[in-house]
């Protein structure tokens, strides 16, 4: 589906009845990203798949200050609303959770129950974030210099992913596709505009939370851990989901295991459904 959303054209797709569940991919994915969830967890959910601005076959405007934490907030805010829902569970990974912190602190009366995969609120000083600023300009312009495939075989190297080379060649040929589709100037722009840098600090708002939240990494992830383990002690109503052999990437490495995750935890925390309908 598309909609016109704050003059941006965003591509969207939603399904299923029950407790609505917002799922946030991140980057250099798509919606693609949460197929799976379609046949792996009941029909008690009305699952909201969308391309991130910059993403898959959502518009990719060429100014990055349309690409801010706070202005993609706004424009989810504007989809639940054309979808009629005054609250959602919302679910995202990496650069998708630091989207749903967001969203989570800025709307935090939109958010029913907050999960974020190997996510972080972002870097504690400014000068951390200057420097990462400066990182993500030159990445961004080695995207638009030299391609979408270089890059992509740069990403696929980092040694975040490093347990990603042990999945079947289906899985990293999918998720090869799925990087490959997008655009060298969505990927930029996205970088510049909602990169780790260029978000605010979120470190201090978490005590102020008050909604339920479930941290997922994995394993294999040392940083994401060491940031999750952080995150939980500020948090009023955190769990931490430590998964085993993972790494960055649960929902990929552990396909089985992730939506029993998600709908064990979605049950506790929505009134409407009940342990035995699972």
């Amino acid at each position: 589906m598309k909609a016109d959303i704050r003059g941006i054209s965003y591509h969207y797709e939603h399904f299923g009845q029950g407790e609505p569940l917002l799922l946030l991919h991140g980057f250099t994915g798509s919606m693609d990203t949460w197929r799976f969830f379609s046949d792996a967890l009941p029909n008690k959910y009305h699952l909201i798949f969308v391309d991130i601005i910059g993403h898959g076959k959502t518009d990719c405007p060429t100014q990055p200050e349309r690409y801010t934490m706070s202005e993609v907030v706004e424009d989810l805010v504007a989809l639940l609303d054309l979808l009629h829902l005054s609250k959602a569970h919302v679910l995202g990974y990496s650069m998708g959770g630091r989207l749903a912190l967001n969203f989570a602190c800025q709307f935090p009366e939109r958010v029913l129950s907050l999960m974020l995969e190997s996510a972080s609120p972002g870097l504690k000083s400014e000068e951390e974030r200057r420097l990462r600023r400066a990182h993500d300009q030159k990445l961004a312009e080695s995207i638009l210099e030299e391609g979408i495939t270089s890059f992509v075989d740069r990403w696929e190297m980092l040694a975040l992913f490093a347990s990603q080379k042990q999945l079947p060649e289906r899985k990293r040929k999918a998720l090869r596709k799925q990087r490959l589709a997008n655009t060298p100037s969505g990927l930029a722009c996205s970088l510049i505009g909602m990169g780790t840098g260029a978000q605010p600090s979120r470190w201090s708002q978490l005590s102020f939370l008050s909604m339920p939240v479930l941290l997922i990494t994995g394993e294999q992830d040392l940083k994401f851990c060491k940031i999750a383990e952080e995150m939980k002690t500020r948090l009023s109503r955190a769990e931490w989901q430590l998964v085993k052999n993972s790494g960055h990437a649960v929902h990929l490495e552990q396909a089985r295991l992730y939506p029993e995750l998600i709908a064990d935890f979605v049950t506790c925390h929505s009134p409407g459904i009940q342990k035995e309908d699972i």
